[in-house]
């Protein structure tokens, strides 16, 4: 009874073990393939609970999600023969299990990425030497990465059961040998500029200098002109009214005129006139003196 139940319990852990090994599960995150003795005997596995014979098949699963991959910078020409740096991403996923295996070497990743890698630089330097610094900067960025990924996932699929998901450009710069010329060239050019702009600016500082110049002393000779008008008008204008004035009473207009004569010649002491005592510039004050006796 012994050697009964040992032998029982041996056969159910046999048996357990045996199941075990036959039992295997791929997640929703997974992609799979089943082996016999190293030949793919099942590809592009569902999702769920599956069974293999133990010993005689083998599964590898791989990655069944969408992965990024980072390629590294590379140097590219364009088409006026400029040197750029291009940072660029791929996504991909695996969707073709059983070519998949059989072109990365059993299913390593890096053998993918490194193949993915150079047919995505092989088309960047293709499209970037049909086009100019400013057509890979800004306008045409989007149709050069879409051609790009169009091309690859075509490629890829082909060759390595791999879907292309998207193509990006994460960045574009000048090599630092050539950026520090770049710079130069502009600081030159700057400087240039800047240079041209002062001697425009002084040329037209010169002219409207001269031009203000000119309407000052226009203004001048304007102002004269109608100042002297005004003055005459004045003076007219007093004449006339001294001659209305010396019609109406022309004795006063004698005498008044003989008075301011005489306060504009005695009221500075130190003058000395020599005139006859019968001079007509005595007139008013003779006639005086005879009224007095």
């Amino acid at each position: 009874m012994g050697n009964k139940s040992f032998f029982a319990v041996l056969i159910v852990l046999i048996a357990g073990l045996v199941l075990f090994n036959s039992v295997y599960i791929v997640s929703e995150k997974e992609k799979a393939v089943m082996l016999r003795f190293g030949e793919i005997a099942k590809a592009d596995i569902p999702p769920g609970i599956h069974f293999k014979v133990p010993v005689m098949n083998t599964v590898t699963k791989f990655e069944g999600r969408v992965m990024n991959m980072d390629t590294r910078k590379e140097r590219f020409i364009t088409a006026e023969d400029q040197f750029l740096e291009v940072d660029s991403y791929v996504q991909w996923r695996i969707d073709n299990t059983r070519k998949y295996y059989q072109a990365t070497s059993g299913g390593q990743k890096e053998v993918a990425m490194n193949v993915l890698a150079n047919r995505v630089n092989d088309g960047l330097r293709s499209e970037f030497g049909k086009r100019t610094q400013n057509e890979v900067v800004s306008g045409e960025r989007d149709q050069l990465t879409a051609i790009i990924k169009e091309r690859v996932d075509t490629v890829a699929k082909e060759q390595l059961g791999i879907e292309v998901l998207d193509v990006r450009v994460k960045g574009i710069d000048l090599p630092q040998d050539v950026s520090e010329n770049v710079f130069r060239q502009i600081r030159t050019a700057r400087e240039k500029e800047a240079q041209e702009k002062r001697a425009r600016g002084k040329e037209q500082a010169e002219i409207i200098k001269a031009d203000a110049d000119r309407q000052k002393i226009v203004l001048q000779a304007n102002a004269y002109k109608e100042a002297e008008e005004i003055r005459g008008e004045g003076d007219a204008e007093a004449a006339k009214i001294y001659a209305d004035a010396y019609s109406r009473d022309p004795e006063f207009y004698s005498f008044t005129r003989s008075l301011k004569a005489y306060e504009d010649t005695f009221t500075n002491g130190g003058d000395l006139m020599l005139l006859e005592p019968d001079s007509d510039f005595f007139r008013y004050l003779n006639n005086l003196k005879g009224t007095a006796k």
